[in-house]
């Protein structure tokens, strides 16, 4: 079975950022910088996930993994939902978009994406808001494919231990993007980076640590901690390899975003983003219901890419620190300088 954590030849893995910042320029990029490439693989259809497998294959000779989202069906509370529809009205009309009465669940043809992969033998499979079933991880193993699960608290990594998992990714609260939290009903623990690295590295498993990282010092940080490597996202936001809206891009360095927060206000699941007008009129009001609510505000968002006081700004709290660089430069400035490791 491929062991990515231990065929490192930097300790620096890319997040997985789902929603059209993955690339497989990206993935490629990170993976050929001596990383190790995470693709997003949620919100793509399995053709689509397909395509870009293959399309990643044809821009490096690295091994890379794929991430996916598991679904979770929970009751919606129609009277929350339509309020929060309400509540959106005015700046969807401002937008030019029809908000749907109600939107029907969907598990994001989870099933078939799997299956892609296995057809397709990616050296690695990680897994977002859970796990899938013991059945789907045994499928994965007997394809040769390595399994690895995102974890927010000690007791999210025990389950995932007790399930097969090859590897954690270790999210801590300073992360960007989705909270990896198992179910979407769960308060974020909000343990750091570090404290979360120390706490599950016990537990026998090869652990990434992500959440905060902006220097080789960070990394450096993580691997004393007991992890294997460090994670990165924000990083690689301003990247040319990423497919991140330039309103995103520009937001980064903008003065008039001065913090990140979590929220459930575009998708019904917590979320930490720059904190804009969108979130400080939203926050508090979305209904528990993902991917419903993220639906929902899609239309919005999608007819407002160029406004950065509307559109989802996922950033971790180093956001300052991304800069408009290549990824291999990105990758390089977070070397360990221990002689020692990796080359040095």
């Amino acid at each position: 079975m491929y062991s990515f954590t231990r065929d490192l030849r930097v300790p620096v893995v890319g997040a997985p950022m789902a929603g059209g910042t993955s690339t497989p320029a990206l993935t490629a990029a990170v993976s050929d910088a001596g990383g190790f490439g995470f693709h997003g693989g949620a919100y793509l259809s399995p053709d689509a996930l397909r395509a870009d497998v293959r399309a990643i294959r044809e821009l490096t000779d690295q091994p890379f993994g794929v991430n996916l989202f598991v679904p979770e069906q929970v009751d919606v509370d129609e009277e929350e939902f339509a309020a929060y529809r309400e509540r959106l009205a005015p700046l969807a009309e401002r937008a030019g978009v029809v908000l749907p009465e109600s939107v029907p669940f969907t598990d994001d043809a989870f099933d078939a994406k799997v299956d892609v992969l296995i057809a397709e033998r990616v050296p690695v499979v990680s897994f977002t808001f859970g796990l899938p079933d013991r059945s789907t991880v045994g499928r994965l193993h007997d394809a040769g494919i390595a399994v690895s699960s995102t974890v927010t608290s000690v007791d999210e990594a025990r389950i995932a231990v007790d399930h097969g998992v090859d590897s954690l990714c270790a999210q801590g609260f300073a992360a960007g993007g989705h909270r990896a939290m198992f179910r979407i009903h769960d308060a974020d623990p909000q343990v750091e980076t570090l404290d979360l690295v120390r706490a599950v590295a016990p537990l026998g498993l090869p652990v990434v640590g992500a959440g905060g990282v902006s220097t080789s010092c960070d990394v450096e940080a993580i691997l004393g901690a007991g992890g294997v490597a460090a994670q990165i996202g924000t990083l690689l936001l301003r990247t040319p390899e990423a497919g991140t809206r330039q309103a995103h891009k520009d937001a980064l360095v903008d003065p008039r975003f001065t913090r990140t927060v979590t929220t459930r206000a575009y998708s019904g699941r917590l979320a930490r983003g720059l904190e804009n007008n969108f979130i400080r009129s939203n926050d508090g009001h979305a209904p528990l219901a993902y991917p419903q609510v993220n639906t929902l505000t899609g239309g919005i968002r999608k007819q407002s890419s160029t406004d950065a006081d509307v559109i989802n700004l996922w950033a971790g709290s180093g956001f300052r620190e991304a800069r408009a660089v290549s990824v291999a430069e990105v990758i390089s400035g977070l070397i360990p300088q221990a002689p020692d490791r990796f080359g040095q």
